[in-house]
């Protein structure tokens, strides 16, 4: 990624210090990362295209303030990280939060793999609500503290399961294996979550962001503050105006400037 400019992503989620492949690196940055660049999904909404070459990436969640999904969120993490030194491998995954048991979904999240001194981690700057504020060693059974939630990885067969615990109990969010995945496999499952006409990408308005302290998420029009001590305080948005002070508040989100977007907010205020 020679053409990537990587002192504009340093500036952008305001890491200041020497970036080296290194752990220390890895864990300021996916944090970083994650603080500073939300989880959104205006353009689906728009019928907007979402494009994912580096440039860009870099155009829209570097230079214009915005956000974006997994895709747009782990691809811009990956060309940073090997901009750096860093190897890293492109894995796909399979969503089961909030799903039956037994559902058999396409695999539609990204997430990455680094290998760095012998070890494998884990990396996942796009999951919305949920998204990992810390690498995870690729290690199964093991309970792993980030700066918000611990998680673990739980092994089955030639795959693992991501969980989550919340409030106390442990709660499967995806599951992936190891393979690698190229350009053309998230292509074609981008071009699926924001265009299909049943996504819920492209039906339902989502932002996320953690704080140092929370995280903020917006579904649709209700807005939800989770404390990292447990608690959380949700209320509805009741205008267009509240919505897009919220997005350009909590998600730290520059809107982008056309009047299509109000009339596609404006949907979400009647429900």
């Amino acid at each position: 990624m020679t053409d990537f400019n990587l002192k504009a992503y340093l500036n952008r989620v305001g890491f200041s210090g020497v970036a080296s492949p290194t752990l220390e690196t890895l864990q300021q940055l996916h944090l970083r990362h994650a603080q500073t660049i939300p989880f959104e999904n205006l353009n689906p909404l728009l019928g907007w295209a979402v494009q994912l070459d580096p440039a860009s990436l870099e155009q829209k969640l570097v230079h214009e303030g915005r956000g974006g999904y997994c895709y747009e969120q782990n691809l811009l993490f990956k060309h940073a990280l090997e901009s750096i030194g860093f190897k890293v491998t492109g894995l796909a995954a399979r969503v089961v939060w909030n799903m039956p048991a037994d559902a058999v979904l396409p695999r539609t999240h990204m997430l990455v793999r680094i290998d760095l001194e012998g070890q494998r981690y884990i990396g996942d700057v796009g999951f919305g609500g949920l998204t990992l504020t810390a690498p995870l060693l690729l290690e199964a059974g093991i309970e792993q503290f980030t700066p918000h939630e611990s998680f673990r990885l739980i092994h089955d067969s030639d795959e693992f399961i991501m969980q989550a615990n919340l409030a106390g109990a442990w709660k499967p969010l995806y599951r992936f294996a190891l393979q690698e995945q190229l350009m053309p496999d998230y292509e074609m499952a981008n071009w699926y979550v924001s265009r299909h006409p049943r996504s819920r990408f492209v039906n339902g308005l989502i932002a996320a962001r953690p704080a140092h302290d929370r995280r903020y998420a917006l579904a649709n029009n209700e807005f939800s503050e989770h404390y990292i001590d447990g608690r959380t305080e949700r209320r509805k948005l009741e205008s267009v105006g509240e919505i897009r002070r919220v997005l350009e508040g909590p998600f730290g989100l520059t809107l982008p400037d056309t009047p299509e977007l109000d009339v596609v907010l404006g949907r979400f205020v009647l429900l």
